[in-house]
């Protein structure tokens, strides 16, 4: 589950949460987005 604020205490934790979040933003975002292609 993706939160707004981050819930672990320790710095490198933290960051560590952030990539997380932001790899799972990719991956849905990646998800919803049809590939479009050009047909001639």
């Amino acid at each position: 589950m993706l939160r707004s604020t981050l819930t672990l205490r320790n710095y490198n934790a933290q960051v560590g949460e952030s990539l997380v979040n932001v790899r799972t933003m990719n991956k849905v975002i990646r998800l919803g987005i049809p590939v479009c292609q050009q047909i001639n």
